[in-house]
C-alpha cells in the first residue's frame, strides 16, 4: 500500500464522516442557537433547558435521515472491502 492509496482512503473517510455527521450537527447547532436566543430575550438562564429540545431534534433527524446514513456507511464499507485486493497487490 503506497502513500497515495492511504491518502485516498483517509480523504474518503473524512468525506463520508462529514456527510453522515453534518445533518445532526447542523440541526443541533440551529436548535441550540434558537434556544440561546430565547433564553437571552427572556433572561431565563437554565442550563438544562437547551438539552431536551436538542435531544428531540437530534432524535427526529436520526429518524428522518438514519436510513440514508446507514446506506452511506454501508456503501463506504463495501467500497473499502472492494479496495482490499488492489491494496494487497501492490
Amino acid at each position: 500500500m503506497d502513500d497515495s492509496a492511504a491518502i485516498h482512503i483517509a480523504v474518503m473517510t473524512m468525506i463520508v464522516a462529514a456527510k453522515v455527521a453534518g445533518p445532526i450537527l447542523i440541526v443541533s447547532l440551529v436548535v441550540g442557537l434558537g434556544i440561546s436566543l430565547i433564553q437571552s430575550v427572556t433572561q431565563i438562564q437554565e442550563v438544562t433547558l437547551t438539552f431536551v429540545p436538542k435531544l428531540i431534534a437530534v432524535a427526529f433527524v436520526l429518524v428522518v435521515t438514519g436510513n440514508w446514513m446507514l446506506h452511506s456507511l454501508m456503501d463506504f464499507t463495501r467500497d473499502l472491502f472492494d479496495l482490499i485486493p488492489t491494496l494487497i497487490g501492490h
